[in-house]
């Protein structure tokens, strides 16, 4: 059983979408990941964006350890309804809506998103059968949504080539767990500038 790690709600288990409708991450993975983020210090206070979420186990994840908001995508109606039951979970321990739910597919969510929009996390865990020129597409819609400073971190079979990131998002870091590989990227100066409206773009030199 799938449960949080660490933060307010850390231990709560989460309720996991029945059959074979999802992939998700495993603990180990996650535990690992989330290691990386709390050392990135990207996470509290963040606006966090969880695409493909399927359970939304990364997503409240990230709830539980200090996120400002959370918005959990999710088009199938399963899962969408398990992602709801495990939102709710951590917005009682929080005592307030920090974990929103969209029924949408992922590229209709991206296209409906206000232009002031930005997130600071983004987690994207694609489906298998997503190919690479698709996730390429969705990469470039979320490209004008992200914060200064943000992490997109994608996650991927080990045996898919690495993603093809738009001009203004740069791989910086990856990591393979098993048959799971993390990809790691961020907004470049030039994007980090403009979405910060004028103000000078800071940069993470201790990543990766």
């Amino acid at each position: 059983m799938s449960r949080i790690i660490a933060g307010a709600a850390g231990g709560t288990p989460l309720v996991s979408v029945p059959g074979s409708l999802t992939r998700p991450t495993t603990d180990r993975v996650k535990e690992a990941l989330f290691s990386r983020l709390d050392a990135f210090e990207v996470i509290a206070d963040a606006r966090v964006l969880d695409l493909y979420a399927g359970s939304g186990s990364l997503g409240v994840e990230s709830a539980s350890r200090g996120a400002r908001t959370v918005d959990l995508v999710e088009f199938d109606g399963k899962a969408s309804e398990v992602c709801q039951r495990n939102a709710d979970l951590v917005n009682s321990v929080a005592g307030r809506k920090t974990v929103s739910v969209h029924r949408s597919k992922v590229e209709s969510f991206l296209d409906r998103a206000a232009a002031e929009t930005a997130w600071d996390l983004v987690l994207l865990d694609p489906p298998y059968p997503l190919d690479e020129v698709a996730l390429a597409a969705v990469l470039a819609k979320l490209l004008p949504h992200l914060a200064g400073g943000a992490v997109v971190v994608v996650e991927r079979s080990a045996r898919t080539p690495e993603p093809s990131w738009p001009e203004g998002m740069e791989r910086f870091a990856e990591k393979k767990y098993g048959e799971t590989r993390l990809w790691f990227a961020e907004p470049g100066v030039d994007t980090q500038a403009e979405s910060e409206a004028g103000e000078p773009a800071e940069t993470e030199e201790s990543r990766g």
